[in-house]
């Protein structure tokens, strides 16, 4: 499975194009935090509104434009995409305005749920069945290896040069990007039923298709609502790890840190296992996963409560195997996502998914603050685990009947294709 993807010239270019550009995001996010938070002294909630307008064109955009990432060649919305968001970080080198900032991170949001979908749609297109999960398996090991080092180097290089040279460097990473991916191929894989009629769809009618897809696939109903109630409850105390640490006595401050950076390699270890080892339930993985998130969070809660010895080492191996958890849940349910697919309908399908993902995050923080305000932030993070556990148990134990639900919808959909950009 790995030869035949370390052979796939258009593959290994597709993957650099996202490492240069994860990297590059990671770069421009800690910048604009450092600019807005202590050059310009933002208040709380106007710093909170810079994620905020970066998540929300993902959480509320995604079902359109993954259709537009079907309708369109996604090759050229991929160049677009980073193209422009290089001009919008150049212009956030010379903001000199709240306004400004918020109006390009908007813009950048919804340039990112664009491409995000139409990345997919393309992988899709270069890679054959047989070597999708591990395709899937090395993007997440992408992702999570720049959420260790992506905040790591930006912090290097903010206090070294300052915030304006790192939008430089930030906007070039989207311009080399788009050279890559200049040289990515047309489809490798058929995306065309040659024995159908040619039509031509418009917009809505893609848009309700893919919507139509989805609800007719159990498999993929069920495994959306179970990826966006965990992530929701998950985020009820991620958000509130920093306020947890408050509680342990003379506790460093470079006990949070860790804890992320653990849980970044604990996802990138899950990548690496799952790439070479493909022959995986994915309902199962992804309800241990969710299992073990549950128990990882319940864990931090009992032992800041008992004051246990050495956080330094316990909280860094929980935040581990909650990232390996976290990566049991997301990695094998994209993967079959991806190979049950078909690959005219593929950036419909993951912008819903990332809508109710990026919703999820949205929201759980903002309740799990009010939890945490309510009844602690000890109850809030026992609460968590117990329903992420509660959640894997009653999912282990409806897994035949939401199989027979994929067994199905496959058997139907097999075979079929329709006309997808390239």
């Amino acid at each position: 499975m790995m030869n035949g993807l370390s052979k796939n010239k258009a593959f290994i270019t597709l993957m650099l194009a996202q490492l240069i550009s994860s990297v590059g995001d990671w770069l421009s996010v800690i910048a604009i935090i450092t600019m807005v938070g202590l050059k310009w002294e933002a208040s709380p909630m106007e710093v909170s509104l810079i994620i905020l307008c970066l998540a929300l064109p993902m959480a509320l955009l995604g079902p359109f434009t993954g259709t537009i990432a079907d309708r369109f060649n996604r090759k050229a919305l991929m160049i677009v995409s980073d193209l422009v968001r290089a001009g919008l970080i150049l212009i956030l080198a010379f903001a000199n305005s709240l306004w400004t900032v918020y109006i390009c991170l908007f813009m950048i949001g919804m340039l990112s749920a664009i491409f995000v979908p139409a990345k997919n749609g393309k992988l899709k297109e270069i890679i054959s069945q047989d070597n999708m999960k591990s395709a899937m398996s090395i993007t997440s090991m992408i992702d999570s290896g720049t959420k260790v080092l992506g905040p790591l180097l930006s912090g290097v290089l903010v206090s070294a040069f300052g915030t304006q040279l790192v939008f430089f460097i930030d906007s070039g990473t989207f311009v080399l990007s788009a050279l890559l991916l200049l040289a990515l191929p047309k489809a490798v894989v058929p995306i065309k039923d040659d024995s159908e009629e040619p039509k031509e769809a418009s917009f809505k009618e893609d848009f309700l298709e893919g919507i139509r897809f989805i609800k007719g696939n159990r498999f993929l109903i069920v495994g959306v609502l179970v990826l966006g109630v965990s992530l929701l409850i998950l985020q009820l105390s991620d958000s509130q790890i920093i306020v947890l640490l408050r509680e342990l006595p003379n506790v460093s401050p470079d006990l949070f840190g860790y804890i992320v950076t653990a849980s970044g390699l604990g996802m990138f270890f899950t990548g690496m296992l799952l790439a070479k080892k493909t022959d995986y339930n994915a309902l199962i993985l992804m309800f241990i996963g969710v299992c073990g998130i549950g128990l990882s969070f319940s864990m931090m809660a009992v032992l800041t409560v008992f004051d246990i010895e050495l956080p330094m080492l316990w909280g860094p191996i929980l935040g581990l195997f909650g990232g390996f958890s976290v990566g049991l849940v997301f990695i094998p349910f994209q993967a079959a996502v991806q190979t049950d697919t078909p690959v005219h309908m593929t950036g419909r399908v993951f912008g819903v998914l990332n809508s109710v993902t990026t919703t999820a995050t949205i929201i759980g923080p903002l309740v799990g603050g009010l939890l945490a305000t309510m009844l602690g932030v000890v109850p809030t993070f026992v609460i968590t685990g117990l329903l992420l556990v509660a959640v894997s148990v009653v999912g282990l134990i409806f897994k035949s009947k939401i199989e027979r639900g994929r067994v199905n919808v496959s058997e139907g959909q097999s075979g079929a294709h329709g006309t997808a950009s390239s």
